[in-house]
């Protein structure tokens, strides 16, 4: 995915109030972005590192530029990295869908149809993207975006309890019961991270959830990006440990 510009970029000040970041630019001033990120961000707020914002030019936004991206130190074997991440979770819808499209997904390939935000379910949820294909099975994927890093390439899901993330769990789950795919899409932007597992500490209740998932014939996958100020996509698969 190329950005229509090449990314902007600050320091970081602060964020709060959830969906806001306070950034400092070259000449000193201040100005404050739109975070479009709904978790904790944990491991991914580090004041005074570089981060990089996209600007919508568009004058009646009360926040007219969204950030996309930071700079996060990660240790790796005792040693400190700068990695990035792509913090904006909007993106990796058409992350996903971009890579599907590429053909790269071989488990995926055979299906020529992508549908976005379909309603579906037993708890009136929407599927990110409903693939589909005449003489297959619909498959449902379910795209969730990965930036808490632990070190080590050690990537981990949730960053925060999530009960919604359990309902959507629970629909693929649904899904194959009723004859149909699911996949669950671990969107990985963050170069720090080579491999992803579920965080039980953080939420246990979700990570039993995808145990449960799994078992029942849940499809997990995920992929790794290449991220710089001009462009982010998905370029490599990674492993997952349930």
């Amino acid at each position: 995915m190329k950005y229509d510009s090449r990314l902007s970029e600050a320091c970081l000040i602060k964020r709060y109030k959830r969906f806001m970041a306070d950034v400092e630019l070259a000449d000193g001033s201040q100005i404050t972005l739109h975070c479009p990120n709904t978790g904790s961000m944990k491991n991914c707020l580090y004041p005074g590192y570089r981060v990089w914002y996209s600007d919508s030019g568009n004058p009646k936004r009360k926040y007219p530029c969204t950030w996309e991206q930071a700079e996060i130190p990660v240790v790796f074997n005792g040693e400190e990295r700068i990695t990035l991440a792509g913090l904006n979770t909007g993106r990796a819808n058409t992350l996903v869908e971009e890579l599907l499209l590429s053909g790269q997904v071989s488990e995926l390939s055979n299906y020529q149809t992508i549908r976005r935000e379909v309603r579906y379910g037993e708890e009136n949820s929407r599927i990110d993207l409903l693939l589909q294909q005449e003489g297959l099975p619909d498959c449902y994927v379910e795209v969730k975006s990965v930036t808490l890093a632990m070190g080590d390439g050690l990537g981990l899901f949730p960053d925060a309890v999530t009960s919604r993330g359990a309902k959507h769990l629970r629909e693929l789950t649904h899904m194959v019961a009723d004859g149909h795919r699911s996949v669950l899409f671990f969107c990985v932007q963050h170069t720090g991270i080579d491999h992803v597992s579920a965080a039980r500490e953080i939420d246990p209740v979700y990570a039993e959830e995808l145990q449960n998932a799994v078992e029942a014939g849940v499809e997990v996958m995920a992929w790794g990006a290449d991220i710089s100020p001009e462009k982010i996509e998905l370029v490599r698969p990674l492993p997952v440990t349930i």
